[in-house]
């Protein structure tokens, strides 16, 4: 049997609309337009219930509304949604249920609608606090609204109010950075999350940039952005507990975590993924499963659910998601938690003598955390070799 089979999962849900398209965003979204909620609520409750009776969960530990744009659900679909979960399965009373909130005006008047249908948590897209970027971005709010919106957040969660920020932006300087980032803290809440700007081919903004009409910074320069703004957080008292994410007050994204950690989630709403052992139909092995992404399709073809691919994970691949999530984060991948997943081989004996492996575990140092993309592909080669060691040794 090759996944931890836990009592205990997380419920991730699709929600793909969007009222305009970002000039950085290649992600599968639409955009909005006549969307019959009252049917869309409904294909997301029977997929939901479907999913939890498949996996035959006795508890959900964590609900995250992401997106495209969730606050442009309605508060009701919420609400619809979570009762879905605590009618078919147990939803803990300290279960966390986070939603995704773009802060324009619109966004920031639901807030205390989507607290009342369930909500305790709010993740907001600031992106960033320079009017001029986020046009350029693409963004349908101003910085104003940014922080107006984060204002009431807080007003309604105080210390579960996380913010979106990001960098190497066109035009911006290290310097320019860390005043904006400076800025942010004086009004964020306990949890930030940075993002490196990354463009591709299919994106709005990659042909200015590419063409020279625009500028971005360079990676050297990228990197120091990122490792200074590592440090400003440091100094106003955020701890770093995975690449991208900074937490005081222990305020950390449980839900997140449970990504990183490799436990189970279920994944619904258009283009949704989802990770879970289907133990109602005899599985025993982790499926990666993928819903249909075009939400026209997925509600016109929905039969409980509609899921359109489906792939068993076997032990290799299992571990390859342990790995390169685990080491996303500052605590890295204890030997404890490793054999929950491979018991038969720990950390040394998978990994040989790589001397980045302790005694107590796999972790990156604080420097490593920066270079981790560099790093992985070391690490998945030597996974690779041992599982392909081990299978010539049981053929003998």
């Amino acid at each position: 049997m090759y996944s931890v089979l836990s009592v205990c999962i997380s419920h991730f849900l699709q929600w793909l609309y969007c009222l305009k398209r970002c000039s950085y965003c290649n992600f599968n979204k639409y955009i909005l337009q006549n969307q019959n909620h009252a049917v869309m609520t409904e294909c997301l409750q029977k997929e939901t219930q479907t999913s939890l009776q498949l996996s035959q969960v006795s508890r959900i530990s964590s609900v995250f509304f992401g997106g495209g744009t969730p606050s442009l659900a309605q508060p009701s679909t919420i609400a619809a949604v979570l009762e879905t979960v605590s009618k078919h399965t147990g939803l803990s009373d300290d279960a966390e249920v986070t939603l995704e909130v773009n802060p324009t005006p619109a966004g920031k008047a639901r807030l205390k609608d989507f607290t009342a249908a369930g909500v305790n948590r709010f993740s907001i897209g600031v992106q960033s606090l320079n009017d001029g970027h986020l046009r350029i971005l693409g963004r349908d709010h101003d910085s104003q609204h940014a922080l107006w919106t984060v204002s009431e957040a807080r007003t309604l969660f105080p210390g579960r109010v996380s913010v979106d920020v990001m960098f190497a932006l066109p035009g911006q300087s290290v310097k320019s950075w860390e005043t904006e980032l400076k800025k942010l803290l004086l009004v964020c809440d306990d949890h930030v999350s940075l993002y490196q700007l990354t463009l591709e081919r299919g994106m709005q903004l990659f042909k200015p940039v590419d063409s020279g009409e625009l500028s971005v910074p360079g990676d050297n320069v990228t990197a120091v952005m990122y490792n200074s703004a590592r440090g400003v957080l440091e100094k106003a008292g955020f701890r770093q507990y995975e690449v991208s994410n900074f937490a005081k007050n222990n305020a950390v994204s449980e839900h997140n975590i449970g990504y990183w950690r490799g436990c189970q989630y279920i994944g619904v709403g258009p283009g949704a993924h989802g990770r879970f052992v289907p133990l109602a139909v005899g599985g025993v092995q982790r499926e990666a499963r993928t819903q249909t992404l075009e939400p026209d399709v997925w509600m016109r073809e929905h039969h409980g659910h509609g899921t359109r691919r489906r792939i068993q994970l076997d032990h290799g691949g299992l571990l390859e998601e342990v790995l390169v999530m685990g080491l996303r984060m500052n605590e890295g991948i204890t030997q404890q938690h490793w054999e929950l997943f491979s018991p038969e081989a720990d950390l040394q004996q998978t990994f040989g003598e790589l001397e980045n492996v302790q005694e107590l575990g796999l972790r990156c140092s604080w420097e490593g955390l920066a270079l981790l993309d560099s790093i992985l592909p070391t690490m998945l080669l030597e996974l690779e070799m041992f599982f392909k060691k081990d299978c010539t040794q049981g053929n003998r």
